[in-house]
């Protein structure tokens, strides 16, 4: 048995895969704030399947991203080269809104009395200009502990270049005060940037605590059912590592949750024969979109907790899948301002008290009360008939806001679902358009409890060629973390020319990242024949401050090879800025992914000969379609429907998790494997 288990806002969901009969398992529950390893045990629990059996366990959880945004972490202190004890405070000088006159600097995770000096000093090139002074970091380490502090960050300038200062330093600091928590920048990162570093050190040890102690309890429950496998995290960048590995560096593990279902898009695109998709995912509290282009995830070293057009955010220097996140899920709250306008979240009602139809003592209208009152959701088949749903809570908690703006409360139901649609579709364009894509080159993979319900809206609005809804769309995070591979992400940043570089000396620079790569997974248990390499390069042209990633072929580089790097990064640049320049060219960090390659489930067809749409019917319900009105439209159970027979829209199409809206002017089919494909009729799909 290989199980999978993601923590969402409202529910925690699990996904299983027997191995002998290839047979894949989920199950669902809600969540559990104030413990959330309780969830996660629970939901086992409930599906009545031994994990004594499990020879794979993968969990993605929003711990570390609730710690940091709950600023619940551990008092924590930095260290940090003489002269530069205010990085954190002076940040970039480069605003998200440059006209937002009430602006707010962030505000360091620590305070400037726990930042402390070390005399030391290596240049850019590596090279030592000044001894590290022990002293100091003795007296310093006596000040963290006479203040409680629980954790500190080592970061020095110049360590990308030369990290000996950094290691000595934590060796120091482990033998004066074994009960500290530390992390060495260089071990988070090889990559410049000395604001961006520092920040990803301390916010690594800030959540270090917390995330540890999570990992710990997690483990001794799962091994209170029987579990003896070795566990695994989902890390940001779309792979898995070990509890251990996820104790030490838990900062990668900040988008742990929504990235298995990035990886799973990537996957359904493959199966489909769509290599150019959008992720779409709505849950209980978000909608979170990324772009995936040729089979691969948009990877980047420049995620920021908490960025938003008004607020810049706090740097996160570790590679993560390129994911956008908007407060527009299920759970998603609507109010109406002091001017009369109508908003749909960012706050959320989350599992408790949840929307108000649920009848768990919610009282505020949500997107979830929305479609209930614009009969997109069926009341009495929510979780399968598991959680029942009430239309008249949804309507006394919409009727103030109705009342606030003047409608009736299914103008104001219509209203807070085209909020939602719309944000929803910024999004999408955040990722597409303003990146250089053409949004109807790509079809969108809709999931999530809520993915499949907006989907058709998003394919009207942007013209892409259809949207895919894919088995069990609202555990698909879940099913996405059993499609991943252990992987290890290695940067290092050292500027050269491409006309002048030297070819063995990158040739040097990638040996070295795969022999720590190999010593690292070989460490978690996997053979050297199952690793498997990507080399990639930020590059620029000379006197730029922006760069662009550009794919790097394996093996030994050559002048040959070279030129061909040029060429790429020439044409990706274009697509990117919309122009190149006849100028040198320069390398800038070199990136190397290791993936350590797992067994993967193996999808099944589906065997629909017995099937007809006669028997998938049914009934017929009135459901609102926007500005199309209301319609009588019928409804499908969507394992009943037959495969590759089209259903001219309006219909809604149930399954126990997620109902999926078709409009007028759309179709919907259901592929050989099961998948769900939406396309506008007019454009041919």
């Amino acid at each position: 048995m290989r199980f999978a288990s993601d923590i969402g806002g409202t529910f925690t969901d699990l996904a299983y895969l027997d191995e002998s009969t290839g047979a894949v398992g989920v199950g669902k529950s809600k969540t559990t704030p104030g413990d959330f390893a309780r969830g996660v045990t629970e939901t086992v629990k409930s599906r009545n399947v031994s994990v004594a059996d499990a020879t794979f366990f993968v969990h993605g959880s929003t711990i570390v991203i609730n710690t940091l945004t709950e600023r619940k972490g551990s008092k924590t202190g930095l260290l940090t080269t003489k002269g530069f004890r205010d990085v954190l405070e002076i940040g970039r000088a480069n605003r998200p809104d440059i006209y937002n006159l009430y602006y707010t600097k962030p505000k360091p995770f620590v305070p400037r009395r726990y930042r402390l000096e070390v005399s030391e000093r290596v240049n850019f090139k590596g090279e030592v200009l000044l001894p590290m002074n022990e002293e100091d970091v003795r007296l310093a380490v006596e000040f963290f502990l006479s203040e409680g502090v629980e954790a500190v960050a080592v970061c020095f300038l110049h360590s990308y270049a030369n990290p000996d200062h950094e290691r000595r330093c934590g060796e120091l600091v482990k033998k004066l005060a074994p009960g500290l928590r530390v992390t060495l920048s260089c071990e988070i990162t090889g990559e410049w940037r000395e604001y961006e570093r520092t920040n990803t050190a301390v916010l690594n040890s800030y959540v270090m605590k917390t995330a540890g102690e999570y990992l710990d309890t997690l483990g001794r429950r799962l091994s209170g059912l029987g579990m003896k496998t070795a566990c695994h995290v989902m890390q940001s960048n779309g792979g898995t590592a070990t509890f251990e590995m996820g104790r030490r560096a838990p900062i990668n593990m900040v988008e742990s949750g929504p990235v298995g279902g990035v990886i799973g898009a990537a996957v359904i695109g493959r199966i489909a024969d769509e290599k150019n998709v959008i992720s779409f995912d709505v849950g209980g509290t978000t909608a979170k979109t990324s772009l995936i282009e040729g089979g691969e995830p948009r990877i980047t070293t420049g995620y920021r907790i908490e960025w938003s057009k008004g607020f810049a955010g706090y740097p996160v220097l570790v590679p993560t899948v390129d994911i956008v996140e908007i407060g527009a899920g299920g759970g998603s709250i609507a109010w109406v301002d002091s001017a009369g306008a109508l908003h749909v979240g960012p706050e959320s009602a989350g599992a408790d008290p949840g929307p108000a139809c649920c009848g768990w003592g919610g009282k505020k209208p949500t997107v979830t009360d929305a479609n209930v009152l614009a009969g997109r959701i069926n009341p009495r088949y929510f979780l399968g008939g598991e959680i029942p749903l009430y239309e008249k809570l949804a309507r006394e908690a919409m009727r103030p806001v109705a009342d606030s703006i003047g409608v009736t409360v299914e103008e104001a139901a219509m209203g807070v679902i085209r909020l939602a649609d719309s944000s929803m579709v910024n999004a999408l364009k955040l990722v597409s358009v303003r990146r250089g894509y053409d949004p109807r080159e790509f079809c969108i993979v809709a999931f999530g409890g809520g993915g499949a319900m907006h989907a058709a809206a998003l394919v009207r609005e942007l013209k892409v060629k259809k949207a895919i809804v894919p088995t069990n769309p609202a555990v698909f995070s879940a099913w996405g973390m059993l499609m991943t591979d252990l992987r290890q992400d290695f940067v290092k940043t050292c500027i050269r020319r491409t006309d002048r570089v030297d070819s063995a000396e990158l040739s040097r620079f990638f040996d070295e990242m795969e022999g720590r790569a190999r010593d690292s997974l070989k460490r978690q248990q996997i053979p050297g024949g199952r690793v498997v390499y990507r080399r990639s390069a930020d590059m620029r042209y000379a006197g730029q401050e922006h760069t662009v990633s550009v794919p790097l072929p394996g093996g030994a580089v050559t002048p040959e090879k070279l030129s061909l790097i040029d060429e790429r990064f020439h044409r990706l640049h274009e697509r990117a800025y919309a122009f190149r320049l006849d100028t040198p060219i320069e390398l800038v960090n070199y990136h190397l992914t290791a993936f350590g390659v797992v067994d993967k489930p193996d999808l099944k067809k589906v065997d629909g000969r017995a099937l007809d749409l006669a028997g998938a019917c049914k009934g017929r319900r009135r459901v609102n379609f926007d500005e199309l009105g209301f319609h009588e439209c019928e409804t499908y159970e969507r394992e009943l429907l037959p495969v590759s027979e089209r259903i001219a829209g309006p219909a809604v199409v149930e399954e126990p998790a997620s109902t999926c809206i078709v409009f007028p002017g759309q179709s919907l089919a259901r592929d050989e494997y099961g998948f769900l494909h939406i396309k506008n009729d007019t454009t041919g799909g």
